[in-house]
């Protein structure tokens, strides 16, 4: 699989994200309160909200309408009325560069 460059490191404060509108579904970047950096699917598994508008709490997010949070490592929510994980890619960071690698 190809890394594709998303940003530099710097460019993307803890809880930012950004929204990869190239990809269906499109894909959120976003940094958790660890300073980790995680790609996964933008859109929530119950109500197709983009979790680029939620909230990021720790390591995790969460969706604007439900209030369901997930995972920002593993994709799984943690509480109802989501049930199904969302698809999580691979993150490189190197040379403070930022680059995912998607998991499709």
């Amino acid at each position: 699989m190809t890394m594709f460059y998303v940003c530099k490191l710097d460019d993307l404060e803890i809880g930012d994200s950004i929204k990869l509108e190239q990809y269906k579904p499109p894909i959120a970047v976003i940094r958790g309160e660890s300073g980790q950096v995680y790609a996964i699917d933008d859109t929530c598994t119950h109500a197709e909200a983009s979790f680029c508008d939620g909230f990021v709490e720790g390591d995790t997010v969460e969706c604007p309408l439900h209030m369901s949070v997930f995972c920002l490592k593993t994709g799984a929510p943690d509480n109802p009325p989501a049930i199904k994980a969302v698809a999580t890619h691979i993150v490189n960071i190197k040379d403070g560069d930022v680059f995912i690698e998607v998991q499709r």
